[in-house]
C-alpha cells in the first residue's frame, strides 16, 4: 500500500499540491490526469521519493519494492541492453555483482564460502537464475529483438532505449510500479501488449498517460489532479469523462429537478457498470462501480477547446485519386505501388509498421515531396486542411498570435478584423492578452492548438491530421477526436491513439513496402481481422 499524508508542495507563490491525502490499494491500477501543468509527473516524483515536499509524507507498506519509469535515454549508456534491463531490480543487481566478486577472489576463504552461500539463497529467492530469460523475454515481447541485447544501451537506435527502460521497470515483478508516459515511442501492437500485461498485473500501479484507450483498458481508477487537490475516481478515463460532463449538464440546467438528475445519473452508472464487466478486470472494476454514489462524481473545472471544422462547400464526387505511388529514402523502401480512391464519407485511418511510410506518404499528396514513381490528382472542389506531424517550419517568424493568424485568412474572407481572429483563437483557449503572445515562447501544446485554429480558418472539406494529439493534453485530445469524428467532410488521419483511430475511422488504408491493404471496416476490426494479419505478413516479410 501507498499512504500519502497531508502531503503539500509549492514553487514560490505557486501552490501545486494542498494538503493531499491519499491510499493506493495493491490490485488497482490509478490512471493520473490533469490538465498541462496540474502536476502529474511531480506527483509520482513525491511518491518515488526523487521529491521532497514542502510538507506532510509518503510512507510505503515495509519491504515492497518500487519501479519507476526513467525518462533520461543516455543514463545506462555504458552498459548492455540485457544488463539494464536486470537492474530494474535494484537488490537482485546488487547481490549478483556481489556474489560475482565473492567468486572472483583467488584467495578464497571458508567466510567467503558462508557469505556465498547466503547470497546464493538471496539469488534464487529473487529468482536471479531466471533473470536473464526473464529479460530477454521481456525485450522481445516489447519489440527489442535478440541481436540487440548484447548492445550497449549508446549503440542502438533511441526508439528501441525507450522500450528497453520500459523493460527495465517491469522487470522482476515490483509491487509498486510507476509510469510517466509509458507509450510515448510504442507502435499500437507494443501498446496492445503492455495494456495486457497491465490489465493482468496484480500490484499496485500509476501512471500518467494521454492514451485515452490505454487508461481505459488498464485503469481500475482514476485520480484526478485538479485545484492542488488529487480525488480518486473508480472506474477508467472514460467512465469519469462522460460522469463529469454529464454532472456539468445537469448542474446548469437550472428547469431539472434534482431526483432527475439523481435518477439519470444513476441509470448511467448503472449501464457503465454492466460494460465494464466485459473487461479483464471484471470483478473488482464492477464492484467498485456498484459501489460509486452520486456524491462521489464532480463536474470537471477544465475548458475543452472548441474545435469547428464547417465546410465552405461540399466536396464534389472526384476526390483524391492515387495511383501506383512509391517512395524510398536512402535506399529504404517506405511505401510501393499505393492505389486507392477516396469517396465521399470517407474517413480513412492510414497505418503502417513504419511511421515515417504514412508521414512520407502525407508529405507527397500535400506536395511537400515528391514520390519516386505513379501519381496522385485532387478533385477541384476539394478544400485541405493539413496537420504535419512536423510544424516548425509555420513559426519561423517571431509574430504575435494575432499576426500569426492573420497570414493565414483565405483570400475570400475580406472582413478580417481583431474579433474575427480572437474568435479563432479564442476556441483554442487563447483569451485577452494571450492573443499577442509570441510564437517564440509558445509550447509544444501551444502550437499544435495555433496549427487547429489555422485549420478551421481554412473552412476545409478534406481534413489531413498526421499524429494530431502530439503534444496536446486530454482535453484538446478529446475534442479533436469529437470534432472529427462529428465532421461531415472527409478525414484522413494517422495516429498512435488508438481511441482517435477507432472512433473517428469507417475505413483502413494500411501502406508496405509491398503495396496496400485497404478495408472498410473500423481499426478494431481490422486489428483483429485474421485474414488481414495473415495478409499483412506476407507483405512485410517480401523483399521491397
Amino acid at each position: 500500500m501507498i499512504s500519502v499524508k497531508n502531503v503539500t508542495l509549492s514553487f514560490g507563490k505557486r501552490v501545486l499540491f494542498d494538503e493531499v491525502s491519499l491510499n493506493f490499494g495493491k490490485g488497482n491500477c490509478y490512471g493520473v490526469i490533469g490538465a498541462n501543468g496540474a502536476g502529474k509527473s511531480t506527483f509520482l516524483k513525491i511518491v518515488s521519493g526523487e521529491i521532497e515536499p514542502n510538507k506532510g509524507q509518503v510512507e510505503i507498506t515495509p519491504g515492497e519494492r518500487m519501479a519507476v519509469l526513467k525518462q533520461n535515454q543516455f543514463q545506462f549508456d555504458e552498459f548492455s541492453v540485457l544488463n539494464t534491463v536486470m537492474m530494474g531490480h535494484t537488490k537482485l543487481w546488487q547481490v549478483m555483482h556481489e556474489r560475482e566478486k565473492i567468486y572472483a577472489k583467488e584467495d578464497f576463504t571458508e567466510d567467503d564460502g558462508m557469505k556465498a552461500a547466503e547470497l546464493e539463497g538471496e539469488f534464487g529467492e529473487m529468482g536471479g537464475y531466471e533473470a536473464e530469460s526473464n529479460a530477454g523475454t521481456l525485450l522481445n515481447d516489447l519489440g527489442v529483438s535478440e541481436n540487440y541485447h548484447q548492445s550497449l544501451m549508446k549503440e542502438i537506435p533511441s526508439n528501441l532505449k525507450v522500450r528497453v527502460l520500459l523493460a527495465q521497470a517491469l522487470f522482476g515483478n515490483p509491487d509498486i510500479l510507476l509510469l510517466d508516459e509509458p507509450t510515448n515511442g510504442l507502435d499500437i501492437e507494443t501498446i496492445g501488449w503492455l495494456e495486457n500485461f497491465l490489465a493482468d498485473y496484480e500490484n499496485i500501479v500509476l501512471v500518467v498517460s494521454h492514451d485515452r484507450h490505454f487508461l481505459d483498458t488498464v485503469c481500475t481508477h482514476v485520480a484526478d489532479v485538479d485545484r492542488a487537490k488529487i480525488k480518486i475516481f473508480s472506474g477508467n478515463y472514460t467512465f469519469w469523462y462522460e460522469s463529469s460532463q454529464l454532472m456539468a449538464r445537469q448542474l446548469t440546467d437550472k428547469n431539472k429537478k434534482t431526483e432527475d438528475k439523481r435518477q439519470a445519473l444513476i441509470d448511467f452508472i448503472a449501464r457503465f457498470s454492466a460494460n465494464a464487466s466485459k473487461s479483464r478486470q471484471a470483478t473488482a472494476r464492477k464492484k467498485a462501480l456498484e459501489k460509486l454514489t452520486i456524491e462521489n462524481i464532480e463536474p470537471s473545472n477544465r475548458k475543452y477547446p472548441g474545435i469547428i471544422f464547417q465546410q465552405q462547400r461540399e466536396v464534389g464526387n472526384q476526390i483524391l485519386n492515387v495511383e501506383k505511388l512509391s517512395k524510398s529514402v536512402d535506399g529504404r523502401m517506405l511505401f510501393n505501388n499505393v492505389t486507392f480512391t477516396v469517396n465521399k464519407g470517407d474517413k480513412i485511418a492510414f497505418y503502417s509498421r513504419d511511421p515515417l511510410a504514412v508521414t512520407s506518404f502525407f508529405e507527397v499528396i500535400n506536395g511537400e515531396s515528391k514520390a519516386d514513381k505513379g501519381h496522385y490528382e485532387w478533385g477541384t472542389t476539394v478544400t485541405t486542411a493539413y496537420l504535419p506531424v512536423e510544424n516548425d517550419k509555420f513559426f519561423n517568424e517571431n509574430l504575435n498570435l494575432m499576426d500569426w493568424l492573420r497570414q493565414w485568412v483565405p483570400e475570400y474572407i475580406t472582413d478580417v478584423d481583431e474579433p474575427f481572429l480572437r474568435g479563432f483563437l479564442g476556441k483554442m483557449l487563447f483569451s485577452g492578452d494571450d492573443c499577442f503572445k509570441k510564437t517564440s515562447v509558445l509550447s509544444g501544446g501551444e502550437k499544435v492548438r495555433c496549427m487547429i485554429s489555422r485549420m478551421m480558418l481554412q473552412n476545409p472539406n478534406l481534413i489531413i491530421l498526421d499524429q494530431p494529439t502530439n503534444h496536446l493534453d486530454l482535453e484538446s485530445i478529446q475534442s479533436f477526436n469529437e470534432s472529427s469524428a462529428n465532421f461531415s467532410g472527409v478525414v484522413l488521419l494517422s495516429s498512435h491513439d488508438h481511441t482517435f483511430m477507432q472512433s473517428v475511422a469507417n475505413r483502413v488504408i494500411e501502406i508496405t513496402p509491398n503495396g496496400t491493404i485497404d478495408r472498410l471496416m473500423s481499426f478494431d476490426e481490422y486489428l483483429e481481422d485474421e485474414r488481414v494479419h495473415q495478409l499483412r505478413e506476407e507483405l512485410y516479410m517480401q523483399p521491397a
